[in-house]
């Protein structure tokens, strides 16, 4: 066995027990990792801004703005004022309101809303999803590098112990 094995197959064989080809595609890449020294790659939000394209950074904005207390209250007060102008405050001025009771002109306006907010929200969470897949992966090659290294470790002291006995053993031998 030699102490510090330098190819992926090797790494497989001395700290898993198995081949190489045996192992899941994750742990065959996680081993390329270790054989070659690097260090784990970019998190998932390193990525996804690498690969955010302007509609999907748009997409994430509006999801963030329309699903924020914020968005709510200030909608809140734009349906108020519109129902209020439109039901009594132009008439007290003598002007005919523009939509006046049942206020179809809204309902347009907010089906329309609802129809682009939607989709556009949707793929702001597949966005999050593909993030999230991205986190697990990375998260489980950092926890079996960890292991494996301990691995790793754990046997270098076995070696070290083994050969301190084995020396401390001589040296007993030869004082008697």
């Amino acid at each position: 066995m030699r102490k510090n094995p330098r190819t992926p197959e090797e790494l497989a064989e001395e700290l898993l027990g198995r081949k190489l080809t045996e192992l899941d595609p994750e742990d065959q890449h996680v081993l390329d990792r270790i054989a070659s020294g690097t260090l784990v790659g970019p998190d998932a939000d390193e990525l996804a801004a690498l690969h955010a394209s302007h509609g999907d950074r748009l997409a994430d904005k509006v999801a963030a703005i329309g699903g924020s207390w914020g968005f709510i209250v200030a909608f809140a007060v734009v349906l108020f004022v519109w129902m209020l102008l439109n039901s009594s405050v132009l008439q007290a001025m003598g002007i005919k309101p523009f939509d006046a009771y049942p206020y179809i002109f809204l309902n347009l306006m907010l089906s329309m809303l609802a129809a682009i907010q939607a989709p556009v929200i949707m793929m702001s969470q597949n966005r999050q999803a593909d993030k999230d897949r991205i986190t697990a992966r990375h998260d489980y090659e950092v926890n079996l590098r960890t292991q494996l290294e301990i691995i790793r470790l754990h046997r270098r002291f076995d070696h070290l112990f083994e050969y301190l006995e084995t020396r401390q053993a001589a040296e007993d031998g030869e004082e008697c």
